[in-house]
């Protein structure tokens, strides 16, 4: 009997390297999403098979630095 091919995530749409919410969340330097919501939300995101996150934020650091000068 074959086993069932598992089903795969879609990539996202958007790369979490760009997100303002992807950062360091641990201190073996372990980088992921740092975006602050409840257990049963993280559950519901992780298994939702839609392509775009609703918490992405795009971080650009050059804007950040052009406001200090």
């Amino acid at each position: 009997m074959d086993k069932p091919k598992a089903q795969k995530k879609p990539k996202r749409a958007t790369p979490c390297e760009t997100c303002l919410f992807y950062d360091v969340i641990d201190e073996a330097g372990t980088l992921g999403c740092t975006v602050d919501i409840d257990e049963d939300e993280a559950y519901r995101e992780r298994a939702d098979m839609r392509s775009e996150c609703h918490y992405y934020q795009f971080h650009d650091e050059y804007k950040t630095v052009q406001k200090q000068n």
